[in-house]
């Protein structure tokens, strides 16, 4: 039998703990109602706990939708307010102040929100993208030179490899030809690639369709189960309580997959002496540095670099170029004057393709460019204050309003890329609008693909490096023809943090007599 002091002491406990727990509910639904309206801020209203976001979180609406949405609820507002559940957010519409933010005042916005860090999950919250502060900044130097023009040369054969043999298995497979599911086929070709060149191993995705690589890397982006939801809700609303739970973003069995590619890869050429065109390499490079001990790269930090760009490269590359052949597809005199230029240069390289050749194709960058507009690889962009910044009042009859650290400001790279403002007509694909003579009219920090200022995409020149190779070689090989199921408008998902249909992106490939 319990001592009733026992008893009563832990009755005390619940209760303590309970009346914490609705004091901070209580706490946290005043600041989401009373934050921005006590500031006489144009704001976005919030549903209690999920907060301005809750479409996208109750699936009622898809990210590009919801970017829209924010974007327009004050169409005249330099920048509205909202809550990412209790955090103060502002999503800034005005290019002005994207770039007095995210340049000019680069020191009081540098990092991102980031909700995961190295004690939750080493890989995920080491890498160069969710790194805060000197940490970030140590890192970001250390890998710079590796994504120079003259590195992007270093592996362009790998990349040319991967793509000529990606290619050529559609063209032997006649299976591919009548129908294809473009983000399914360029996921795979991706994987290929980021195998290749950022862990020195050689996979081909179309023949081996359950390769270890390719199935990590579905697992790692696949956020449509109702668990990883869950998961991801935890995590963005109680850090804390998540790594005392004992959970990690990645699995332990993916995390100890790439874990184990890398430290081996990199054992074996440190005792052999291996050199090797990939981004391990240059990695190793960056390791052997003369740096501080404190500085210096370690082998987990070699990992979650490694790891992040095959994440980056999984998934947002491929739905890149899943999105410039859906557009060929539906635009055939698009897709004519682009092949006469792959063909043109083409013929002078034998049927082969040099860094040179494919870095002059003006075409190909006016295609590429377009199709990033439309479809941009981050929706939003975020940025955490880490200093307080005070804003201009937002339109005429409202208070300017003070930044303060830790809260977020946010670029809707989506909703500027589709403002008839800036880009008249902005849901046709018009590659001329990229074109020498009409690129300069762009506004400035309108079309931001890849981010803007310091915290730039680091790997955007891999990005269209391996998407312009591949999108050569197809055109020099087939005809992209829309299907049955090619669906025209698009419809995004409400079930994914990600810009895809659910039912897939659907062209066929007419093979060519070259």
């Amino acid at each position: 039998m319990e001592p009733p002091s026992f008893s009563i002491s832990f009755k005390l406990l619940v209760i303590a703990l309970v009346a914490v727990g609705l004091a901070k509910l209580a706490f946290i639904l005043h600041r989401q109602y009373s934050y921005w309206r006590t500031r006489h801020v144009p704001y976005i209203w919030a549903m209690p706990v999920f907060g301005s976001g809750w479409k996208i979180f109750l699936r009622r609406v898809s990210l590009p939708d919801h970017c829209n949405y924010i974007y327009t609820y004050h169409p005249e507002a330099k920048y509205v307010g909202a809550m990412d559940f209790a955090t103060p957010t502002v999503i800034i519409r005005d290019p002005e102040l994207i770039r007095d933010i995210a340049v000019k005042h680069f020191e009081r916005f540098p990092d991102r929100q980031s909700f995961i860090n190295e004690q939750m999950d080493p890989i995920f919250g080491r890498n160069v993208f969710s790194l805060r502060g000197a940490r970030w900044r140590e890192m970001r130097s250390t890998l710079s030179p590796s994504f120079t023009v003259s590195k992007m040369r270093f592996m362009f054969e790998l990349v040319s490899r991967c793509a000529r043999e990606f290619v050529d298995y559609l063209h032997d497979h006649t299976e591919f030809s009548s129908s294809t599911e473009a983000k399914d086929a360029f996921t795979r070709y991706t994987n290929d690639v980021i195998a290749t060149v950022a862990f020195g191993i050689s996979v081909n995705s179309l023949r081996d369709r359950e390769n270890e690589f390719y199935r990590k890397g579905a697992d790692v982006t696949n956020f449509g189960g109702v668990f990883r939801l869950i998961k991801f809700l935890l995590f963005r609303m109680n850090p804390r309580l998540t790594r005392m739970a004992g959970f990690t973003f990645l699995s332990r069995d993916t995390a100890n997959f790439f874990q184990k590619v890398v430290s081996e890869t990199v054992r074996t050429r440190d005792e052999q002496n291996i050199v090797r065109p990939d981004m391990i390499h240059l990695l190793m490079q960056a390791r052997d540095r003369e740096k501080p001990a404190a500085q210096q790269m370690t082998i987990d930090d070699i990992v979650a670099q490694a790891f992040i760009f095959f994440l980056a490269g999984f998934d947002t590359s491929s739905t890149v170029m899943c999105y410039i052949v859906y557009e060929l597809a539906i635009n055939p005199d698009v897709q004519e004057k682009l092949r006469e230029e792959v063909d043109r240069w083409m013929a002078s390289g034998n049927g082969e393709i040099s860094y040179e050749d494919l870095s002059r194709m003006e075409y190909m960058e006016m295609v590429t460019s377009e199709t990033l507009r439309m479809y941009p690889p981050l929706v939003l962009i975020d940025r955490l204050c880490v200093e307080k910044f005070q804003l201009p009042p937002a339109e005429p009859g409202y208070s300017s309003v003070t930044v303060k650290p830790n809260d977020v400001v946010l670029f809707p790279v989506y909703a500027l890329h589709h403002d008839p403002k800036y880009f008249p007509d902005p849901e046709r694909f018009n590659p001329e609008r990229f074109s020498d003579a009409n690129k300069d009219n762009i506004v400035p920090y309108t079309y931001i693909p890849f981010g803007v200022g310091p915290r730039k995409c680091i790997g955007n020149r891999f990005a269209l490096l391996e998407t312009k190779i591949l999108i050569a070689y197809l055109l020099r090989k087939f005809v992209i023809k829309p299907t049955e199921k090619t669906r025209v408008p698009l419809e995004f998902s409400k079930k994914n943090f990600s810009m895809t249909p659910d039912d897939g992106v659907w062209v066929g490939l007419e093979r060519r007599n070259v």
